[in-house]
């Protein structure tokens, strides 16, 4: 078992020192979804919600949410990102909502926290925009489906974890 890197030696918290390790190219790709009553995912499929473009704000805002990372996790160091992707995909069968985000840097630490932290900012936007028709809904599944770069290399999720 890995030990906690976040823990010194007298068992207290604090930041990595990551000064000494080289620059590589890191990725890291995170997914989640929300799920909704029928009729509210139908008024987020006809766009015809009151706050808006529902899917278009909460790109932005997952967007934003990866580039604010450290500011809400607080042993987070901050990151130059270098790419970002948010991707949407709809589950009508399901009334489902996923969200998978992509996050790049070349940098001496990984970008798994900012990719997770822009799935939860898009999947919390959407609960916004909709919570006045479906107080319901439901956020879940939410992941790291693999990561690149780094001293550990190349991780991914096995295929139907869930």
């Amino acid at each position: 078992m890995n030990t906690l890197t976040h823990f010194n030696a007298a068992g207290q918290a604090h930041m990595v020192d990551v000064g000494a390790k080289p620059e590589t190219r890191r990725v890291a790709l995170a997914s989640g979804h929300i799920t909704m009553q029928d009729s509210t995912f139908a008024l987020l499929q006809q766009g015809s919600a009151k706050k808006g473009d529902v899917i278009g704000i909460a790109r932005l805002a997952a967007i934003q949410g990866t580039k604010h990372t450290a500011s809400l996790i607080p042993l987070c160091h901050p990151l130059a990102l270098t790419r970002v992707d948010v991707e949407w995909r709809s589950e009508p069968a399901l009334s489902r909502l996923h969200i998978e985000v992509t996050c790049e840097t070349v940098g001496r630490t990984g970008v798994e926290m900012e990719a997770l932290s822009g799935v939860m900012a898009g999947l919390l936007t959407v609960y916004d925009m909709l919570k006045a028709v479906d107080r319901g809904m439901q956020i879940g599944g939410v992941r790291l489906l693999e990561k690149q770069g780094g001293r550990s290399g190349h991780w991914q999720a096995a295929a139907g974890d869930a």
